[in-house]
């Protein structure tokens, strides 16, 4: 049965923020959100230039591990690009921005995914959380040194571990294939929307209301009752089958839906390394903006993390360099079998031989030895015979290579 996507993508200010850092994205088959930070001079700029940069992915690939592939590549890019502009504008140093990309190739879909906006599936009644939050508190929560709960009021809840941003020149970006079926309703949001109001309220949100831009306004308005002090940006995309049913146009909201300006600030100063993993409005309700750790344990975790991280990208490389070891073994053995299928004749010394193998070596391994040898003395051939022993005569086979001795053998007779 033939599918085609509805989709709905909605961005809100909040309660407390005077601009919109976040930028969402509903497209043809791609679907974006970003969550930016930096502060007023630069989370709404590297928002917009990540979506902007990563929508150039919303076009048909032949595979979904394509475009598994093209998003991670699209993610990179933008962080690549987010590091030129904070060099080219020194003032917008620490500005980085969260990344959650789901790209629909037939009945599957694409995910890549940074930060902690996150992406649900609602599916037969059920919500689940597809992402994992790459945040300070979800990697206590996965060593078992806090709960979920926990985790929920947690102080520095609002630290994350991985960004696109001028943090790190290649972030790693987590990446899924996964089935999609017909009646998913898919969700991606900012932290503005999971922060604030809970699996429950989201679950009921999309279980009762059909049209996705009336689910997604709904769920705006359930997040400004809590208060709402961040930015809320949803994005909705349901997998319909009914046979009047036509794909949604595309639509950009947030920051990247207004022209990109930015210009440099005298005031204001580089963040040290802390603050720039915070989303600035959560870090505004400290009384140290500036975020100093009251104990070691962000700071060992960060540390871990960049091992964590080395070792996989060690592991990676140690795991490419023996596959390409292996493939090239792989062919030396598939060659050096063939050329033993392979027969000539040749002189061995005074005397015709018939050789298995063919004529070259490659450094010390000889590819070709000696198979029968004869009784035909190499002189005793004519001229021409003699140049073209001693030049080696191809043969299809033995049998061939057999048939050429007897040849010669009659020659001399």
């Amino acid at each position: 049965m033939a599918t085609t996507i509805k989709s709905a993508a909605v961005s809100h200010v909040g309660r407390i923020r005077s601009n919109n850092q976040d930028s969402g994205y509903a497209g043809r088959q791609l679907f974006v959100v970003a969550d930016g930070m930096g502060g007023h001079a630069g989370g709404d700029v590297a928002s917009a230039i990540a979506l902007k940069r990563i929508i150039e992915a919303d076009r048909p690939f032949a595979s979904a591990h394509d475009a598994e592939f093209a998003l991670q590549s699209a993610l990179l890019s933008a962080n690549g690009l987010l590091a030129e502009t904070v060099f080219d504008h020194p003032e917008l140093t620490g500005m980085g921005t969260t990344a959650t990309a789901l790209l629909r190739v037939g009945d599957h879909v694409a995910i890549a995914h940074i930060g902690d906006s996150r992406l649900y599936l609602y599916r037969g009644g059920t919500l689940e959380q597809v992402t994992v939050d790459h945040t300070f508190v979800q990697r206590l929560v996965d060593s078992g040194r806090i709960t979920q709960e926990e985790a929920a009021v947690h102080p520095r809840r609002s630290v994350l571990m991985r960004v696109l941003g001028d943090v790190d020149a290649n972030p790693e970006i987590d990446t899924a294939v996964v089935e999609t079926e017909p009646g998913d309703r898919w969700m991606l949001c900012s932290d503005g929307l999971s922060s604030y109001v809970s699996d429950d309220k989201i679950e009921a949100a999309l279980r009762s209301v059909p049209s996705p831009k009336d689910a997604a306004d709904r769920l705006v308005r359930e997040a400004l009752d809590q208060g709402a002090p961040d930015n809320v940006t949803i994005v909705i995309v349901d997998v319909d089958t009914t046979a009047d049913s036509a794909s949604s146009p595309p639509v950009t909201v947030g920051s990247a839906a207004m022209p990109l300006t930015f210009e440099s600030t005298a005031e204001h100063k580089p963040l040290r390394l802390p603050t720039l993993l915070l989303h600035p409005l959560k870090a505004a309700q400290h009384e140290d903006s500036h975020f100093e750790p009251e104990s070691d344990e962000y700071l060992r975790e960060l540390i871990q993390e960049d091992k964590r991280r080395a070792t996989r990208r060690r592991v990676a490389w140690l795991l490419a360099v023996g596959l390409i070891a292996a493939l090239i073994v792989a062919a030396l053995v598939v060659g050096y079998r063939w050329t033993q299928t392979r027969y000539y004749v040749g002189a061995n010394g005074s005397t015709v031989a018939i050789y298995k193998g063919v004529q070259q070596s490659i450094g010390p391994l000889s590819l070709h030895e000696v198979f029968e040898e004869t009784s035909i003395r190499v002189d005793s051939l004519s001229m021409f015979e003699q140049q073209r022993v001693v030049d080696t005569i191809n043969a299809d086979d033995l049998d061939d290579a057999r048939s050429i001795i007897t040849r010669l053998d009659g020659g001399t007779g």
